[in-house]
């Protein structure tokens, strides 16, 4: 199973809000996810960003793949150098 800790949109029309939640890679954008390490709202300024970053270095131990902008915020978040 090829896991993937990626961003997850909620919130309403034109209003976005990010989960960042672990998940397997043939899932679903909004589909089910296996752990939430935390959120990002690009609404407000400055962007709020808060993630869990014990979680998220557990996951990246275990050989989960970040994407772009997840790698992006999780450097920002301080969880990864």
């Amino acid at each position: 199973m090829a896991v993937k800790i990626r961003l997850k949109r909620m919130g309403a029309h034109k209003k976005p809000f990010y989960r960042v939640v672990v998940a397997d890679s043939r899932t679903a954008r909004d589909g089910k996810c296996i752990e939430e390490l935390g959120y990002y709202n690009p609404m407000v300024d400055p962007a709020e960003i808060k993630i869990d970053a014990e979680k998220a270095k557990k996951w990246l131990g275990n050989g989960a793949q970040p994407t772009d902008t997840a790698r992006a915020l999780l450097k920002k978040a301080g969880a990864i150098e």
